[in-house]
């Protein structure tokens, strides 16, 4: 091997590691591992999974009795007890073109998911439009929407509903504790966070011009005209969307591994992953990322393009599918007194917990399809985690502890969950 081939070869083996399928390889081999006893802090238990299947069936049978669910994004979360807060309003506006649009709801979903980590327990959002007190991811989502629609976002007055780099770049973890309506009282988990996460979102928007520049300022909407002109005969892989932020945005992440000089992002370390490169004991997950993803997925097929492959994204490892597996005893912990603890994310025991969490959310999948009769095709995995696992994770919590929380204590800089 050439020197520039020996240079090349880590950022080669990182940029394997920014790929859904790396996520599912990895995850599986853990799961594996779990099954074999050869984890230090979890059992797998792999005869509970049928009835943790028939919950999350019963769940989706409740919450869609036509078995019609939409797709897990955050699309869902603009909505106040069943009326959408975003859709009719974005379609009564006149577009210049679909590509605008679609601009506008990348930057809108863009802006919302980094803001979707947990919320913690003491914090609620009350929306003075619909009168009602929100908390967790409904509340985040219907917060950030309204500091979108007000232009806390937008460096241009006369166009309010739009996300600009420089407008980023300068927000304050002030600016958003005021649209989080955030107070002693009423305490934001990670805001410092989120507000550092925003504003090297915007600063990666003006060192990328290549990803992000749109005809007058840099935003992130500017990801839909590169998605669209990646797209064959008004074809997208779903896989390829994930690619394209973990590039884009790989840099915003901060503490996180690299390797060669690329950043890893949601990718933490565990002992038990052995391979013979740099890249042993690397565990890619992807949690935003692909939260994201899923969440672009309805802009471009407004924008006319088909989205394929969608499955080819894996499942979220987030504290409420892996709490669904926690809570109904698919996995549990060895050391009982570890769920008093508060963990890091980048603890083993986390990193563990939810790569497992990913790899048992393709095979609850295909479970909970036979359990309701439906095929792949009529209900993708993103269907499932929306109908659905995240849903029954949510119930089960709620059903087992006060305010609902999860099963773990996870030290959360707001970047993560």
């Amino acid at each position: 091997m050439s020197s520039s081939e020996t240079a090349q070869a880590p950022i080669l083996l990182a940029k394997g590691l920014l790929t859904a399928a790396a996520v599912r390889e990895r995850a599986r081999e853990m799961l594996e591992i779990g099954i074999a006893g050869g984890l230090d802090h979890w059992r797998v238990d792999l005869d509970r999974l049928p009835e943790t299947a028939r919950y999350v069936a019963a769940v989706i049978r409740d919450q869609y009795p036509t078995l019609a669910v939409p797709f897990h994004a955050r699309w869902r979360h603009f909505a106040v007890d069943g009326v959408d807060l975003w859709g009719p309003v974005a379609e009564s506006r006149a577009w210049p073109d679909a590509a605008n649009r679609a601009r506008t709801e990348f930057d809108l979903v863009i802006v919302s998911v980094l803001l979707d980590a947990g919320s913690g327990p003491g914090w609620s959002y009350h929306d003075t439009r619909t009168g009602k007190t929100l908390t967790r991811s409904e509340g985040l989502a219907i917060a950030s929407l309204r500091m979108f629609e007000a232009g806390a976002f937008s460096s241009t007055p006369s166009d309010p509903w739009r996300v600009d780099a420089d407008a980023l770049a300068r927000l304050s973890a002030d600016d958003l504790a005021e649209g989080f309506q955030v107070s002693d009282d009423n305490p934001l988990v990670g805001l410092e966070g989120r507000a550092g996460l925003l504003r090297r979102l915007g600063e990666q928007c003006l060192k990328r011009p290549d990803l992000f520049a749109t005809a007058d300022t840099p935003r992130p909407g500017g990801l839909a005209d590169v998605l669209i002109g990646q797209a064959s005969d008004g074809a997208l892989p779903a896989p390829a969307i994930l690619e394209l932020l973990l590039e884009a945005f790989g840099p915003v992440w901060q503490d996180r591994l690299s390797l060669g000089g690329v950043d890893l992002g949601d990718c933490w370390k565990h002992p038990a992953m052995k391979r013979d490169d740099t890249t042993d004991g690397l565990v890619p997950i992807h949690k935003l990322s692909q939260w994201l993803s899923y969440s672009l997925v309805e802009p471009l097929q407004t924008a006319g393009l088909k989205v394929v492959d969608l499955d080819g994204l894996t499942g979220l490892a987030e504290y409420r599918n892996g709490g669904l597996f926690t809570d109904l005893g698919v996995l549990t912990l060895k050391n009982p007194a570890d769920a008093e603890k508060p963990w890091p994310v980048s603890d083993p025991l986390v990193v563990g917990w939810r790569a497992m969490t990913v790899a048992l959310l393709d095979r609850i999948a295909a479970l909970v399809r036979t359990e309701l009769g439906v095929s792949a095709e009529a209900m993708p995995l993103a269907s499932v985690l929306e109908g659905g696992t995240w849903a029954a994770g949510r119930r089960a919590a709620a059903e087992r502890r006060p305010g609902g929380g999860p099963p773990l204590t996870i030290l959360s800089d707001g970047t993560v969950f």
